[in-house]
């Protein structure tokens, strides 16, 4: 039509006004409870008041690099009866 190619004609994506605020707190939720994942922190941040979905916040988690620690296995015990 007017001589553009098509690919040049895209909405500009905006976040959320929320997110810089919802970021902050997941990130303070992942420090504060370590071995929790993104679905308890998010059913943490709606017990908070938070309209949250859950694949949003696993969004978020992904971009700031969250990872729960892998669980430290139990030492055997050591007994002197061998």
């Amino acid at each position: 039509m007017l001589g553009q190619h098509r690919s040049t004609q895209r909405k500009v994506p905006r976040g959320a006004d929320d997110e810089q605020a919802l970021t902050e707190d997941i990130v303070a939720l992942a420090r504060q409870y370590g071995r929790y994942g993104y679905r308890r922190i998010t059913a943490l941040l709606r017990d908070a008041g938070w309209h949250v979905n859950r694949k949003r916040v696993e969004r978020i988690w992904r971009r700031e690099g969250l990872k729960v620690p892998q669980k430290q296995p139990k030492r055997a015990r050591l007994t002197g009866y061998d």
